[in-house]
Formats: C-alpha cells, sequence, structure tokens
C-alpha cells in the first residue's frame, strides 16, 4: 500500500468511526455480514484452529470465532485507531494472551505471517486497489478455510461505488472504494487450490467460504 493509501485508510478509518462501530459491536454484536460468515465458519469447524483476520477492524471475526473454540488469532490492521481499539477490545473480552495484533499492509507482512487454518478479510478487498497482491497472499496463508466479504458485482454497487469514489476527490481524500469483478475474485482462489464451499448474499454484499481442495 503507498503512503497516500496509507493516508486514505487512517483518514476514513478513525477515532469517529471506531467509537461508532464499537458501540454497535457492544451493543448489537457483529454486523449481518458478519454473523453469516462467522456461522458459516462455525458450520465448517472451527475447533483449535489458528486464523490471521486482515483487515480486522474492532475485532469482531477474531473474537466470535476465539468464542466459538478458535485456539488463536492474529489481527492485521492498517488503520492506527482500529488496531487500538481492537486491542482493547480483546483485553476486555478476556482474550489478550490469544491475539496477536500487527499494524500495517497485509501485503506488505505476509511474509512474516505464519500460515493457518482459517484466513479471513471481512470487508478488505474493497478498501484495496491490487486484487491479486492481496488475495493471492492471503490465500496462500490459508491451510484449510478462507472466509471473505466483499461487494457484490452487480450494477448497483459500481454505480456506487462511482459515486462514493467522484465524492473522495472532491474531498482531496485519498481513500477509493473497489468493486473488484467475483469472477477476478475466484479465479485467484481457484489458482490458490481453493473451492467454494459457501456463499451468500446480503444486500450490498457477498459472503463467501472456500475450502482448500
Amino acid at each position: 500500500m503507498d503512503c497516500c493509501r496509507g493516508q486514505g485508510i487512517e483518514e476514513r478509518f478513525n477515532q469517529r468511526r471506531v467509537a461508532r462501530d464499537l458501540k454497535t459491536y457492544q451493543c448489537k454484536g457483529s454486523a449481518p455480514n458478519t454473523r453469516i460468515l462467522r456461522d458459516a465458519l462455525r458450520a465448517a469447524g472451527v475447533e483449535g484452529m489458528t486464523l490471521p483476520d486482515i483487515g480486522g477492524g474492532i475485532g469482531a471475526i477474531p473474537l466470535d470465532l476465539l468464542s466459538a473454540g478458535a485456539s488463536r488469532a492474529t489481527e492485521v490492521e492498517a488503520s492506527t485507531a482500529f488496531i487500538a481499539a481492537a486491542r482493547e477490545e480483546g483485553a476486555r473480552r478476556g482474550y489478550s494472551d490469544r491475539v496477536t495484533y500487527l499494524h500495517g499492509n497485509f501485503v506488505d507482512l505476509a511474509p512474516t505471517i505464519m500460515p493457518a487454518a482459517i484466513v479471513t478479510l471481512d470487508r478488505v478487498i474493497c478498501c484495496y486497489h491490487d486484487l491479486p497482491s492481496l488475495v493471492g497472499a492471503s490465500a496462500a496463508k490459508a491451510q484449510r478455510l478462507y472466509g471473505l466479504v466483499y461487494p457484490r458485482d452487480i450494477w448497483f454497487t459500481h454505480v456506487t461505488a462511482f459515486v462514493l469514489n467522484l465524492l473522495f476527490r472532491l474531498q482531496r481524500t485519498p481513500f477509493r472504494f473497489f468493486v473488484h469483478r467475483t469472477r477476478a475474485v475466484e479465479a485467484l482462489l481457484r489458482d490458490a487450490g481453493l473451492e467454494r464451499h459457501f456463499q451468500r448474499t446480503v444486500g450490498f454484499w457477498q459472503v463467501g467460504v472456500y475450502v482448500r481442495a
């Protein structure tokens, strides 16, 4: 991630956004699409598994899967505000000794991250410009399951992305929103040896779980 895109992440995912997301999570639990991903992974079996969660935000996926029986988790997050909030929430819920928090761009950090049974990306590839690098590097770490939530590849999401990015340009923020082609995502996962196990759409989003062939 270049410095401009890094600044865009910090600017977009700031303390105000953290406070809103954390309050919602503590009061209502995970977002609907996150719950669907969590439940699909639980159905596939997470007991004793390890995972890195990429772009983990406030840490919903790691905390939810740890409570479901996963053994250890790593959260990789590019936002300073979110990584701090995730660490505090993990401590509040008693999981400090089972979660490792890494601040930075996953593609840069990938060589230092060990493969794990599960890899998750919840609404992450829509924030990243280089799809092959992100999906390729993350899929290579998944020994058993790979779960992700990303925008549906339909006209409405492409129009929404166009409008959002126009607003970002007018606001002179470097952050951009990406609607990557579903066939491109799935081709990268097939090339990495992963096959679709679960697929569901939730409004703007699609949820997928893939298994190692």
